[in-house]
């Protein structure tokens, strides 16, 4: 029996008579297990007003007692681990470590965001001219949309919601309608921290959900994380209605191993960051690139053994690695993706099609896969895989690894594993992309620094949390302001008018 996903709409869980809808399966078994609605633009526009009526009491609200609410939420969620950590493993196939480590990366940023009454602080400046002060505000932007992808149900939504609600703005989430469940939960949870019902609301859709958001005038900013094409979409019709817009798209992402690397870190990295969560991160590491033949070859045969003893099973059973890709679709794609890099002439070292899992047969399974001497003019090279996919990419030299990460379309991350403090530094400094990491097999920043690709991978200006996440929920007002002399320190008589001024005022 199927169970039917709400919206959240008010502070009250909807379930709509009719309509459309999109079954949810369980990626572990194959089975559908849910349905969730997929909203009419009038429900995408009935919970964009609800939001909209809702943000003024909120935006009122001191940020300290905003703070107070996320202090709050955070108490609740870590009450609800388990049980919120097994419903994301059911609607996305990850194991339960890798879910409480999903929803624990989200909550890194609910712990920033407390500091929102720091964070809002505005600047002043006395004397900027005879009598004259100058401060700045930073307020909200008023109501604010959120359109996040399948593969981090808790943590995107979190890292969009976060700033978003702590700066005084009402947030309205379009989660992904493959895995909708935990994002319905956690702004329950917001609401029982004490977020007035209205200011979080959740509606599930498909692209008429997305599009109703991207041009609703009353939305003055609009945050995405998916797929470069349809990033590169959203970015474009959000601007050209007039929204603020952040867009986080595709990935492709080099680990380069210098021929001086620890060789069995480099593997434990290459092994994790590539196949853990079923290679369905944006911030996987897709691409080895060891420098040099010994390198290469060395490498190959060490990655080549930990692949065969990878465990791919059930996401609850303690001794899986990996589970299951999130689709049927998902690993049919993958699957052609593997086969095209076959017929370009790529050397297959490890083959996870037709892996079965016992009990599961009809689940979502692919096993871990790895290519060697792959080139770049090959599709598994140019295209995001977001699968358990690693392609060895062969560097005759330390120059033309950094080319290689450099010159890709995508720029989101990219590590480099050496001993040698002169090249690491160098590398830091020369590569053409966004998150590095040195001896990291996935650079993602802490909470208080930003996270953000270049090129291909981002659009906007304003990357997702730290300071910058304040900054993009946030409109700055700047204040002069001068008082006369008060009547108590001298009389009307004694002071002179100064009359019109036509010059533009200076600090002279």
């Amino acid at each position: 029996m199927t169970r039917d996903i709400p919206h959240f709409l008010g502070g009250s869980r909807v379930h709509p008579a009719g309509g459309r809808v999109a079954d949810v399966y369980d990626p572990s078994t194959g089975a559908v297990q849910a349905q969730v609605p997929l909203a009419s633009r009038a429900e995408v526009t009935a919970a964009i007003l609800n939001a909209a009526q809702a943000q003024p009491e909120w935006a009122a609200t001191s940020p300290q007692k905003r703070a107070r609410v996320f202090m709050r939420f955070l108490e609740l969620v870590h009450q609800e681990m388990t049980p919120l950590a097994q419903l994301l493993s059911s609607e996305h196939g990850k194991t339960l470590d890798d879910a409480r480590g999903d929803i624990l990366r989200g909550l890194d940023v609910i712990e920033f965001c407390i500091g929102a009454p720091h964070l809002l602080k505005g600047e002043y400046s006395t004397s900027a001219g005879t009598g004259i002060d100058v401060y700045s505000m930073r307020q909200p932007l008023g109501l604010v949309a959120g359109i996040t992808p399948f593969n981090f149900p808790a943590m995107i939504p979190l890292w969009k919601a976060g700033p978003a609600l702590a700066s005084g703005n009402a947030f309205v989430l379009k989660p992904s309608e493959r895995d909708p469940s935990v994002p319905v939960r956690l702004a329950e949870l917001f609401v029982e921290a004490g977020l007035p019902a209205g200011v979080f609301n959740v509606v599930h859709g498909d692209r008429e959900a997305v599009d109703t958001i991207l041009h609703d005038p009353l939305i003055e900013a609009v945050g995405f994380v998916g797929s470069t094409p349809i990033a590169e979409y959203i970015y474009t019709t959000a601007a050209a209605n007039g929204k603020r817009v952040q867009c986080f798209g595709g990935a492709k992402n080099h680990l380069i191993v210098m021929p001086d690397a620890d060789l069995d870190q480099a593997v434990d990295a290459l092994i994790g960051s590539g196949f853990g969560s079923a290679g369905e991160r944006c911030m996987a590491i897709s691409v080895a690139v060891p420098v040099g033949e010994q390198t290469a070859d060395a490498l190959r045969d060490r990655l080549a053994e930990r692949i065969r003893n990878l465990v791919v099973g059930h996401p609850s059973d303690e001794g899986s690695e990996y589970g299951p890709l999130v689709s049927a679709a998902a690993r049919e794609r993958v699957e052609g993706l593997i086969a095209e890099g076959e017929a370009a002439g790529a050397t297959v070292v490890a083959d996870g099609r037709g892996l079965t899992v016992q009990g599961y047969e009809n689940g979502f399974y692919l096993g871990p896969t790895m290519f060697d001497h792959v080139t770049t003019d090959m599709s598994i090279y140019r295209e995001e895989i977001f699968g358990p996919v690693l392609c060895m990419v062969r560097a005759d030299n330390y120059e033309q690894a950094l080319a290689l990460a450099s010159d890709n379309p995508y720029g989101n991350g990219v590590s480099i594993f050496t001993r040698d403090g002169d090249v690491a530094r160098d590398f830091t400094a020369r590569v053409n992309v966004g998150m590095v990491g040195v001896n990291v097999p996935i650079p993602v920043p802490i909470a208080s620094f930003t996270f953000g690709g270049w090129k291909r991978s981002g659009f906007g200006d304003l990357n997702q949390h730290g300071a910058d996440g304040f900054r993009f929920y946030t409109k700055t007002k700047t204040v002069t302001s001068r008082w006369p002399h008060s009547a108590q320190r001298d009389t009307i008589a004694e002071r002179t008018p100064e009359g019109a001024s036509f010059v533009m005022p200076t600090s002279q």
